[in-house]
């Protein structure tokens, strides 16, 4: 499968802004992809996640809640320093999802992610509270359309790079 694209959306839709992955990827479905670029909301589907990630891709970008700091809503694209031989036992728990314990599952099953990029949001809101937080906060939902465009940036540039080799 060299040369495509896999757009992972993560995140927990009754956590608030954790939505944010699955929102966006909910954005992406709407739209006419190019071909070669697969579009998945993962939710907290680690081990699925995992397994897709052993699959050769150009590119993979993960869609996330991103707490760095920053004012609600602001968006974020990162390039992740993927650690290398990292012997760190991989989680055994298949609901919650941490991006850090799927990558070293990928390593544990003899799997290797080439390049990755992270479209994050920052979030305003992240627990749950007594009623369930369901939906996410206007700052990141208003956040939503300008990340469809950056990860449709990240693919046309990715496809780009692709052709001109």
């Amino acid at each position: 499968m060299s040369g495509n694209v896999l757009v992972a959306g993560i995140g927990n839709i009754f956590l608030g802004d954790d939505a944010f992955g699955v929102e966006v990827l909910n954005r992406l479905a709407q739209r006419t992809l190019p071909e070669g670029v697969k579009a998945v909301d993962y939710g907290i589907r680690s081990y699925d996640m995992a397994y897709a990630l052993m699959e050769e891709w150009e590119l993979v970008i993960l869609v996330d809640a991103l707490p760095r700091g920053g004012e609600p809503g602001t968006l974020y694209v990162l390039e992740p320093k993927l650690p290398e031989g990292e012997e760190a036992p991989p989680s055994l728990d298949a609901h919650p999802m941490n991006p850090v314990a799927v990558l070293q599952l990928v390593s544990a099953l003899g799997g290797k992610v080439g390049r990755m990029l992270v479209v994050g949001c920052e979030p305003g809101r992240l627990e749950p509270d007594a009623e369930g937080n369901i939906g996410l906060s206007e700052p990141v939902s208003a956040a939503l359309d300008e990340a469809v465009h950056m990860v449709e940036e990240l693919i046309s540039k990715a496809s780009n790079r692709v052709s001109a080799a």
